[in-house]
């Protein structure tokens, strides 16, 4: 790949700019919001301005009710060869394109699995997409030449390409996206208007519920209206369990602390939520992640060197686990990550000099 557009240049837009720009591709950034692409540019993001010839790829970088206009008059004007997107909802964007489009084969739906609190191309990074799943949502009508163009451009982005049906994209991404960006909006709307001294109490528990709510109002406004069904659905198991917790605190208000079935009810709630905590917490206690072993030194500094060079490729600290080996008297890292990323984060650690071996998966019971 050697030119590539892109099409908005808020934070993921200019991110896919400022990657692909680090790894050689000549990039231009197009935004209807010229000082935008002017500041994606100044960043190194590319070039501002449209392309005097057709790019090899367009990655349009709009919210998910643009996608199928802004793909017809890109595709009309010949901006690029091969399109993708970057929208977080996949089902309605492709039957809008299925719609408008004047030419579905060269168009790929995609979604990076990666993002921040914060918006705009000052937000942006370069390494916004290392070792993250980038979904990619092919019809039935896409072209080899076109999925192919869309992989290279994930490859140099550092993500790792996963194959979705568009549905089940939605269904995952309601689940472990956006309902809980919904939920710490509700939360965050319930301290409107509290007590002063309340709030005065807050502390980082409470930061670390409610980051999230802090996003782009307008673009989570178009997100949620565009997978209405898959949310639904979501937010309304949860609404069961915030009934049935609700119940149980009741009873103990009204019967006291010994009512065995409200403090069982509560027990069990705990006891899946730790469950379900473990799942992302703790990946090397689930199935589909690989875990990878570096032995450590005494040496001051080098726990946080190991971490600093696990964040670079990707991994973050609630993926590592130090664990200390009575028999060998040597403390060790693991690391958990997806399969398709392991080759790569095991490469880049032993190149910054790390000694790293692959764990033998553990059979599930």
């Amino acid at each position: 790949m050697r030119t590539a557009a892109v099409v908005g240049s808020g934070l993921i837009g200019t991110s896919v700019g400022l990657a692909l720009s680090r790894r050689g591709v000549r990039v231009h950034v197009m935004d209807a919001d010229e000082s935008a692409a002017r500041v994606a540019a100044a960043r190194g993001a590319g070039v501002c301005g449209r392309p005097p010839e057709p790019v090899d790829l367009a990655v349009l970088a709009v919210p998910p009710a643009r996608i199928a206009q802004v793909l017809a008059e890109q595709q009309h004007q010949k901006l690029a060869r091969a399109y993708t997107d970057v929208a977080s909802v996949k089902s309605a964007t492709a039957q809008a394109v299925a719609r408008s489009a004047p030419h579905r084969p060269s168009y790929v739906g995609g979604h990076p699995m990666a993002g921040s609190q914060c918006s705009g191309p000052l937000a942006a990074g370069a390494d916004l997409f290392q070792g993250r799943a980038w979904v990619l949502t092919p019809g039935t009508e896409t072209s080899r030449a076109a999925l192919n163009r869309v992989l290279a451009a994930v490859a140099l982005c550092g993500a790792v390409p996963v194959v979705m049906e568009p549905q089940a994209h939605d269904r995952a991404v309601a689940l472990v996206s956006h309902a809980p960006h919904l939920v710490a909006v509700l939360m965050a709307a319930r301290l409107t208007g509290a007590p002063r001294e309340s709030l005065a109490l807050a502390g980082q528990g409470l930061r670390d519920v409610i980051r999230i709510a802090g996003g782009d109002r307008a673009l989570w406004s178009d997100i949620v209206t565009s997978n209405a069904p898959a949310l639904a659905e979501v937010l309304g198991e949860l609404a069961k369990d915030l009934e049935a917790l609700t119940r149980a605190l009741r009873e103990l208000e009204v019967h006291g602390p010994g009512t065995d079935s409200a403090r069982e009810a509560i027990a069990q709630l705990l006891f899946r939520g730790r469950t379900g905590w473990e799942c992302v917490h703790e990946p090397e206690h689930t199935s589909g992640q690989v875990t990878l072993s570096i032995p450590l030194t005494d040496r001051l500094g080098e726990v946080d060197r190991l971490v600093s060079a696990a964040r670079e490729s990707g991994i973050g600290t609630d993926s590592i686990r130090l664990r200390w080996s009575q028999t060998s008297s040597r403390l060790s890292a693991c690391l958990a990550t997806a399969p398709l990323a392991a080759p790569d984060v095991r490469r880049r650690l032993t190149d910054n000099g790390w000694q790293v071996s692959v764990e033998p998966a553990t059979p599930s019971l």
